[in-house]
């Protein structure tokens, strides 16, 4: 029998359960935070969601191996996108992050995110001989990451250049970073963060300034913070049931259907529903790190490793952003927040994840 005669019986359906499950919530808190008042958001979803599914098809067939020899071309193909962004992206907010395409739009900056992984994961593989990075071993990697990261700040986006910076930095952790080295950058960023402060814009600031007290300004910066921990406590224990937020449906809570859905979910599931919800991630998040503690090669360890550092960075901040515990930075929360962009990326996570686990029964 051919060992690629019974595909289906090493596929890790666990996780695609799991991933469709956390969907199937999105879907039922969008529809409630969009769906009625504005449809096409809702159904714009629902086709990114079928179009993900199939590019997660088509990833999971592939062999995984073949993203470390295009880990040049991607770097390359996200950083022409990103300078095309900044120069012909479709302004929202005072933001240029999206590319429109007829009635869509994509944000090359949720491609970085997955191309910084898996560049991070050929560059590791190629330079597995080296015991422990020093600072000398850092510059060159360094130097590649920053540049998409500057890119990303110039849109301005401060929420996914933080994102892309801890996913390296995470990835650089799990390489391999010696003590002494760990030390010195340690207390080189401390030494830049006022640099980092003054450098940034005024509403950036305000934000930060509005986390450590919102009612300085509550209908001004500090108003989404105050409104979504409104919504947050008013679901109590079980919720106030589907539709039923005042909140949500009265639009108090800004940025509902995108930055503050896990709000929604508070509100209309209560505590309950936020738990099962968590529980649900805390599953998704363990199966990946599972994955990459049984993955036959480094890269494919590298890429496991790198997906769930890229969905725990998004859920923590997300979630502790909407309860008040972290500035608003507009970080969306994975397979629940409305993004077309962000969907696709999260499905090819899962993709990436699912040719990892099945090919290492095949060699």
């Amino acid at each position: 029998m051919s060992r690629y005669a019974k595909i289906t019986d090493n596929i890790d359906w666990g996780l695609i359960c799991t991933t469709f499950a956390i969907i199937f919530i999105g879907l039922a808190c969008l529809y409630s935070s969009a769906g009625v008042t504005n449809p096409p958001i809702f159904y714009k979803q629902i086709i990114w969601i079928i179009i993900g599914t199939l590019v997660m098809a088509v990833v999971f067939i592939i062999d995984y191996r073949v993203l470390m020899y295009s880990a040049w071309p991607l770097y390359l193909f996200v950083i022409i996108t990103l300078l095309l962004v900044l120069m012909f992206g479709r302004e929202i907010s005072g933001a240029r992050r999206w590319i429109s395409l007829g009635p869509m739009g994509i944000q090359p900056s949720e491609l970085a995110k997955i191309t910084v992984i898996i560049w991070m994961g050929y560059w590791g593989e190629n330079k597995k001989h080296i015991q422990g990075y020093g600072i000398r071993e850092l510059i060159v990697p360094a130097f590649f990451i920053l540049i998409p990261i500057v890119f990303i700040l110039a849109e301005p986006d401060l929420g996914t250049a933080g994102i892309v910076a801890f996913i390296a930095l995470v990835m650089f952790l799990l390489l391999g970073i010696k003590r002494s080295t760990l030390i010195v950058l340690s207390m080189l960023f401390i030494s830049v963060m006022p640099f980092a402060w003054m450098s940034l814009k005024e509403y950036q600031r305000l934000r930060i300034l509005s986390f450590f007290d919102p009612s300085r300004d509550p209908l001004g910066s500090g108003y989404h913070a105050m409104q979504s921990k409104i919504a947050v406590g008013s679901g109590g224990f079980a919720g106030k049931g589907f539709l039923e937020g005042t909140q949500t449906q009265l639009r108090f809570l800004p940025e509902h259907h995108t930055d503050f859905i896990f709000s929604v979910v508070a509100e209309e599931w209560g505590f309950m529903g936020s738990t099962f919800l968590i529980v649900l991630y805390l599953i998704l998040i363990t199966k990946i790190i599972s994955m990459g503690t049984k993955a036959k090669d480094r890269f494919g360890s590298m890429l496991c490793f790198g997906i769930a550092g890229y969905f725990t960075l998004h859920i923590f901040i997300n979630i502790a952003m909407a309860i008040g515990i972290f500035p608003v930075v507009g970080v969306p929360l994975p397979f629940i927040s409305y993004g077309g962009s962000f969907m696709l990326m999260n499905l090819i996570c899962i993709g990436i994840i699912l040719n990892i686990s099945w090919r290492r029964f095949i060699f």
